[in-house]
This record gives C-alpha cells, sequence and structure tokens, in this order.
C-alpha cells in the first residue's frame, strides 16, 4: 500500500478549508439578510404599478438605496433611478432591476397577492399583479446593495444600482439613455442583470456566453380599402378580406425566406377591421409581433412584411393610392447578447464561490424578448452579462406544474430565488471591482 505522506493531507484540506470559507460567509450572510429581504419582497409583490407609472415603487428603492449610503438620482426617463456608491479608485459596474407590473388580475391565492387598480396611460382601470418577477428583482436589487455595503473592504470602485421603468412595454431602459443617463450620472465599464425564471429549478443559476433572448418588433398594418354595401362587394375593395390574406401570406415569409435552421417569428397578435355585418369598410388594421435572434434576420423581417402586405393589396386591385401603410414602432428591442470573456469570467467567480451544482445549463425554449440591450448597446458598447435565476421548486418543474410567466397564477419560490440571486450576482460584482 503506498502512504501518503501527512504534509500533502494537510495541505489539500487547507486548500478545501480555504475554497469552504469564501463562499460560506456570504451565503451565511444572505441568509440572515432574507427575513428583512422577505419583507421587501412581500411589499413589492402585493403593490405593483404599471409602466410608466412606478412612482411610488420607485420612491421605495430611494428609500431603501439612501439609508445604505448609496447617492440616489430620481426622475431619468420619468419614473427611473440610480443609485451610486464610491469606493476609492476602480472600474464602474452598473445592476439593474426593472420595476413595472402588468396590467393581470391574480389569481394565486397567496396572502401577498396583489389587489391593485391603476388606470393606465390610456385612462383605462386596470388591476395590476408582478406576473414576471420584477418584485423578486428589485428585491436582489435591494439584496446586492446591502451586501455591497458590508463588504466595502473587498472591493474598489464604483457600484451604480439602476431602477428601470417599463421593462413591459420595451421602453423603460431606451427612456432613460434618451434622458442622458449617462451624462447625469457616468458611464459604467461593466453591467449585469438578472431575471427570475419559472421554467427552472428555484435558485439556480443560468446563462450563456452568447445570445440569451430575441429581438422583439411590433409592425401595424393599417389596410385601406373603399367602402361599400355588404349586398354588393363589387363595387368596393374590402379590407377584411385582404388583410385575412395578408395574415395567412405573412406565414410564407418564415416558411419559404427563413432558412428552416433559423429561428424567425411572425404573430398577427390583433386584428380589428369592420363595424356591421352589411357594410364593407374603408379599412381594417393588424398589429403584429416579430421576432429574430439576430439582427440580419430581424432586418429581412421587417423589409418583406413591408412588401407582403403592398402586393397583397395590389393584387386584390387596391389603388395605388390606398396601398396599405406598415408602420414599425421604434420601441422595438434588439437580441439580448452576452459579451463571452464577460461571461466566462461572471460564471467562474459564480462557479467559485457557489460550486458547479449551483448551475444548469441554458435553453431557449421560446423567442421572448428584453429591452436592457438598450441600457448597453450604446456608442461605444458597454459589456454585459444577463444570467436568469430559477424560480419553481425543483419538483413542480419536473412535474410541469408551475405558471408561466404574465399568468394571473404565476408565483415564484421567493426565498430560494432571492437567496441565490443576491448571493450570485454579490459574487460576480466583487469579481468585477476586485482590489488590485
Amino acid at each position: 500500500m503506498n502512504k501518503i505522506k501527512l504534509s500533502s493531507v494537510v495541505a489539500v484540506l487547507a486548500v478545501m478549508s480555504s475554497s469552504i470559507v469564501l463562499a460560506s460567509p456570504l451565503e451565511d450572510a444572505v441568509a440572515a439578510d432574507y427575513p428583512y429581504l422577505e419583507e421587501l419582497f412581500n411589499h413589492f409583490h402585493a403593490n405593483p404599478e404599471l409602466s410608466m407609472q412606478e412612482a411610488k415603487t420607485s420612491d421605495r428603492l430611494a428609500e431603501e438605496m439612501s439609508a445604505l449610503g448609496y447617492v440616489v438620482t430620481r426622475n431619468i426617463g420619468k419614473t427611473g433611478l440610480v443609485g451610486i456608491m464610491e469606493n476609492g479608485d476602480g472600474p464602474t459596474l452598473m445592476i439593474r432591476a426593472d420595476m413595472d407590473g402588468l396590467p393581470v388580475l391574480e389569481k394565486t391565492g397567496l396572502e401577498i397577492a396583489s389587489r391593485a387598480r391603476q388606470v393606465n396611460l390610456e385612462g383605462e382601470d386596470m388591476p395590476v399583479m408582478h406576473a414576471c418577477g420584477h418584485d423578486m428583482h428589485m428585491t436582489t436589487l435591494i439584496g446586492v446593495a446591502r451586501r455591497m455595503v458590508e463588504l466595502k473592504d473587498r472591493w474598489q470602485g464604483t457600484l451604480m444600482l439602476l431602477g428601470q421603468p417599463a421593462e413591459e412595454a420595451i421602453g423603460g431602459a431606451k427612456a432613460m439613455v434618451a434622458d442622458g443617463l449617462y451624462d447625469r450620472v457616468g458611464r459604467p465599464d461593466f453591467a449585469l442583470a438578472l431575471h427570475v425564471i419559472a421554467r427552472h429549478p428555484a435558485g439556480k443559476i443560468v446563462f450563456s456566453d452568447g445570445l440569451m433572448y430575441s429581438s422583439a418588433d411590433t409592425v401595424r398594418i393599417t389596410v385601406r380599402g373603399i367602402a361599400a354595401h355588404g349586398a354588393a362587394p363589387h363595387l368596393g375593395r374590402d379590407p377584411v378580406l385582404i388583410g385575412s390574406q395578408i395574415v395567412l401570406a405573412l406565414q410564407s415569409i418564415i416558411t419559404r425566406e427563413v432558412s428552416p435552421l433559423i429561428p424567425a417569428l411572425i404573430t398577427v397578435g390583433a386584428f380589428r377591421g369592420g363595424t356591421a355585418p352589411n357594410v364593407i369598410a374603408d379599412h381594417a388594421q393588424l398589429d403584429i409581433t416579430v421576432r429574430a435572434n439576430d439582427e440580419q434576420t430581424r432586418a429581412m423581417l421587417l423589409k418583406s412584411i413591408e412588401r407582403v402586405a403592398t402586393q397583397t393589396a395590389r393584387a386584390a386591385g387596391v389603388p395605388e393610392d390606398l396601398l396599405p401603410i406598415v408602420d414599425v414602432f421604434d420601441d422595438g428591442a434588439p437580441t439580448t447578447t452576452n459579451d463571452a470573456a464577460l461571461s466566462r469570467r461572471v460564471r467562474a467567480a459564480m462557479v467559485e464561490g457557489m460550486g458547479a451544482d449551483a448551475f444548469v445549463e441554458w435553453y431557449q425554449s421560446d423567442m421572448g424578448a428584453e429591452d436592457f440591450p438598450m441600457l448597453v448597446n450604446v456608442d461605444p458598447p458597454i459589456p454585459s452579462v444577463y444570467f436568469e435565476v430559477g424560480g419553481t421548486p425543483a419538483d413542480d418543474v419536473e412535474a410541469g406544474t408551475w405558471a408561466s410567466h404574465h399568468s394571473p397564477l404565476f408565483k415564484i419560490d421567493a426565498e430560494s430565488s432571492i437567496k441565490k440571486g443576491v448571493e450570485a450576482m454579490t459574487l460576480a460584482a466583487l469579481d468585477l471591482l476586485q482590489q488590485e
């Protein structure tokens, strides 16, 4: 039998002990802080606000940041805010959390279920719910803010905490940049963000070294026709019929113009036209969402939609001066794509502190989008990483008994997701702001 030197055993145990010491104190500190964070999460969940109307939410975030010593700048892009903490010379790291809820009536049955209602920007009274986890995002942001104050002796540089409005409307990030965000508070060297995800086991960390989410654009086609009596359709040009042909023809773009190996999506979500059964209307309206995984495909889809709409109307005999009007809204979002080198660095820091078992493999299950890129796709671009935190107990994930995001039944395991979100984000922040 080979003998093992005692000194070698001691050395190995010392290394193991050292790694435990590095990881365990942060995990314990986050656990000890959770009662405070739980109360904060409950408050956010029960008091959601709609996009660009997050006044009270912004107030609470500002209050939390200010109490910790962060210098807070308010009303950036309407309700947006930034908390700054300077801690010596070094890089600047921005961590972003979105604030808005959705016009959804909560049906989870939770004690903290939202009963909030709010008049939206169109003047309609609506129920409001955090049906996408932004309550978790804000709570995690404050959890990280609290940890970084306690760990000031382990980092140097500037920490920038950003509360963003109107992610659900895909407009808040753009509004903050347009309102002089980086002129007012400084430009970061790195940026991080996270999202709780229902399809992943609670507390597991998930991200790729590249693509995270698809692009998203909204297109409105106004189909113009010639009004007539419903009993004499030959005297008019029916925009409802033409619109129906456009709906079908748009799918030929996906099936015949895009490679079957490239993800692309065109969904007509709303079709409005006509006023009475015996009237040929003079117009109809299609509202469309367009998704892609790269900017080349994105541009091609938008160009092809206009061509299909115009040529379909021409084929139906619509006069040139009444061809469809195709509007691409300016609130579109590009793909969310992680900086590869930064992603590997952040993952290494998280693995060192949390272990490889903290991760599950990333995969794309749909073509959801984010407006976080609007904060970082500036000139020059800001290297960024966006990661996911699982939000559903593992048994429920396995059984498929979880509600999707934006559902009135959406709920998460708040404790697991917040604890691991705070831990992962803090480890990333400590690495990016490590002392020289």
